[in-house]
């Protein structure tokens, strides 16, 4: 059912958040599904958008991407509504991805391509609270849409120099989203995973990460993730974080920053 507001029966749309940068390896489709495990647990309704051609995404939380499945990429070509290729898991709602969406960068070449995934979206937003969409490492069509369509744009990276690399072009493509697509778009902040504050390489990166976040009229979030094994063992079992080890400094971590980024106060 939609989730509506009753004074004055007003739509409550969901907020839409992309977890995107174009260096791989920054654990961003960890964080997304980590993210999405913690918000379900919170009592909150989600949609997980994978928009990357290799479905890691969708593998994490329990999707479908078998060949005879629909996915984003008959979404994104008008053959199917998003509603129709969602599917229910233990963790969340999944808009599940394959390799066949590696041919949409070709094949979206129509007028206002950059507006597919949005009017998608829209029509199933009032369903849920939050919606995120996990996106390929790369500046394609199909980040483009992701950002035409969110509310705001967190950036994962490790504190590695070569993570650094890339933000310029980055911050030109988000300014160019927001004075043309989307002027609401919103960088909520910078994630640093893999996190080890006994390194001084790390301290140096953190200092860097929070220049270009100023560029970016954003913040590097307080709450950092440290590297873990249990988060690199998680996504084997087809389970988020916080079901696969809920005790762990992990868990309490992805707990943390799930709730600084949308601003869920603790009870």
């Amino acid at each position: 059912m939609p989730n509506l507001w009753q004074k004055g029966m007003v739509i409550i749309m969901a907020k839409v958040v992309t977890f995107t940068n174009q260096k791989g390896g920054v654990g961003k489709t960890t964080t997304c599904a980590s993210i999405c495990g913690c918000l379900t647990e919170l009592g909150k309704s989600v949609l997980a958008i994978d928009l990357d051609p290799q479905g890691n995404l969708s593998f994490s939380l329990g999707g479908d991407n078998a060949l005879e499945s629909y996915t984003m990429y008959n979404a994104l070509k008008g053959q199917v509504e998003l509603y129709d290729i969602i599917q229910h898991t233990e963790i969340c709602d999944v808009a599940p991805a394959d390799i066949t969406l590696s041919a949409a960068e070709l094949e979206l070449t129509s007028v206002g391509r950059e507006h597919i995934l949005k009017e998608q979206i829209d029509s199933i937003a009032d369903s849920y609270d939050y919606i995120l969409i996990d996106t390929p490492p790369a500046l394609s069509v199909l980040t483009i849409n992701a950002y035409v369509a969110s509310d705001w744009l967190v950036v994962p990276m490790i504190p590695e120099i070569l993570s650094l690399q890339g933000f310029s072009q980055m911050k030109e493509t988000i300014f160019a989203i927001k004075k043309y697509y989307n002027k609401m778009l919103e960088v909520r902040g910078i994630l640093l995973n893999q996190y080890n504050s006994r390194l001084i390489l790390t301290k140096e990166v953190e200092e860097l990460a929070g220049m270009i976040a100023a560029q970016l009229e954003t913040d590097v979030f307080d709450q950092k993730i440290t590297t873990s094994v249990s988060i690199a063992e998680a996504p084997a079992h087809g389970k988020t974080i916080n079901l696969y080890a809920p005790r762990s400094k992990s868990a309490k971590e992805f707990h943390k920053i799930t709730r600084e980024i949308f601003g869920i106060t603790e009870k």
